[in-house]
């Protein structure tokens, strides 16, 4: 298992492991707990996106680990129930020197499609411990 590079508190919460992180690919792993399941009993959409969304991230990042990156917007298609243990993988379609073009894909254990996602991410340089947030999308200090 790799490390994210950085600190991302509901990353950690859910239990999201990476595999891989380089070269415009990404692969996380993630079983979800009971308390991340729908009244289905299946893995909860938001989860499930919130997942999409890590493992695009991470595709972004994976070819300038220095750099952080943020959402802009995420389109995502869900095919079939997610049960768990799930491994969601990315790739990074193409980039320029601000934005990032994702997609990735849910898969369960039987290597099953269940949920596909494409998004876009801008790539903001990382703060120093304590900045405020909206210091990345602005570059001044809300003080």
């Amino acid at each position: 298992m790799l490390k994210f590079g950085a600190e991302i508190p509901f990353v950690h919460h859910l239990g999201f492991e990476l595999w891989l992180f380089e070269g415009g690919q990404s692969e996380l792993r993630y079983t979800p707990q009971p308390e991340h399941l729908n009244s289905f009993g299946v893995t909860h959409g938001g989860a499930s996106m919130t997942l999409l969304d890590v493992t695009m991230a991470v595709a972004a990042r994976s070819v300038d680990k220095e750099i952080g990156v943020v959402t802009i917007e995420m389109k995502t298609s869900f095919m079939q129930p997610a049960l768990g243990p799930l491994t969601a993988k990315g790739r990074l379609m193409h980039r320029s020197s601000t934005l990032a073009f994702t997609e990735a894909t849910i898969y369960d254990e039987k290597g099953r499609c269940c949920a596909h996602a494409t998004g876009t991410f801008k790539y903001v340089r990382r703060l120093a411990t304590g900045a405020k947030s909206s210091q990345i999308f602005t570059g001044i200090s809300t003080d």
